[in-house]
């Protein structure tokens, strides 16, 4: 994962900043991947979830203890489709326990890691009495809770040309004189990007963004017409080679994606979606906010 500067509240930034690349952290930290709680002389950190999501083979989450001294590996799992965690017990130094103020959870490469932690943070909670309730609110993790989100699409195939059904593309923008973005949605932390969607059987990528109001990773798409020219500067796509008719019971999805990551696939979190319908430009379709319902969350509890 890159390695630009994260933000979080000044204190937790200096912390990160002082010490990165402390001994046996790449391994696990003092828990160590896969370690077990209750070693003699060691305090132990309890983990538990709700609507943590699975992970691609090349990532995992790792545990982080932030201190005055910098952050502390806590140790490495993985989550399956069912949720269940491959280890939810980790022995931690009570020195780093007592030390810390905040746990974070992070997303981070399977191999071949830097020891200090990546930039993708999706989980975070301040440490009282030995105990932290995390979300993705928190400063040191998305920073945002994404119930404020909003969005509207037009339905429309510029590329095409004239006479192009305007059901073969999809456009996050309002019609005028100009024009301005559909999405309404909080600047994303590093390690992150949106990514818009339609989805049915299969799920077809409309290209990541971080900034709504211009054109998204892929512009007009691989699908495009030849009039790519005739794109607008938002996120969106067009489907004209080979068509798709995306009224065709497709929903339109924005969703929030580690970055880097490896997934076919909208991630977990999905703050907006909208079942696509037949309505003709200019008009606009408004999406509903779907945050509450794809909000990981968990605790952290550290028994000395």
């Amino acid at each position: 994962m890159t390695r630009k500067a994260t933000l979080f509240g000044a204190a937790i930034l200096a912390a990160f900043a002082s010490a990165c690349a402390e001994d046996g952290a790449a391994a696990g930290g003092a828990g160590g991947a896969g370690g077990e709680g209750g070693a003699t002389g060691m305090a132990e950190l309890s983990l538990a979830f709700t609507d943590l999501p699975e992970l691609g083979s090349d990532f995992v989450y790792e545990g982080w203890l932030i201190t005055g001294d910098g952050p502390v590996s806590t140790g490495r799992f993985t989550v399956d489709g069912d949720g269940a965690l491959s280890e939810s017990l980790f022995a931690v130094d009570p020195t780093d326990a007592d030390a810390a103020s905040t746990f974070v959870l992070t997303i981070e490469p399977a191999t071949g890691d830097d020891p200090a932690p990546s930039e993708t943070h999706i989980l975070a909670g301040d440490l009282t009495e030995n105990s932290a309730d995390l979300s993705m609110a928190h400063p040191a993790a998305l920073r945002d809770d994404f119930t404020a989100a909003a969005g509207e699409y037009i339905l429309a195939a510029p590329t095409g040309g004239e006479g192009t059904p305007f059901q073969y593309g999809i456009w996050w923008l309002v019609p005028g004189d100009p024009r301005s973005a559909g999405l309404a949605l909080p600047t994303l932390p590093a390690g992150w990007a949106y990514e818009g969607w339609v989805a049915s059987a299969d799920a077809v990528s409309t290209g990541r963004f971080t900034d709504f109001g211009n054109a998204d990773s892929d512009g007009a798409g691989p699908d495009a017409g030849s009039e790519t020219s005739a794109a607008p500067p938002f996120p969106g796509q067009d489907f004209v080679d080979p068509p798709r008719d995306l009224t065709a019971e497709y929903t339109a999805v924005i969703s929030v994606e580690p970055d880097p990551d490896d997934g076919s696939g909208p991630f977990f979190i999905k703050p907006l979606v909208h079942p696509i319908a037949s309505i003709e430009p200019p008009t606009t379709q408004v999406m509903d906010n779907n945050a509450a319902a794809t909000s990981p969350s968990g605790t952290a509890s550290i028994t000395p």
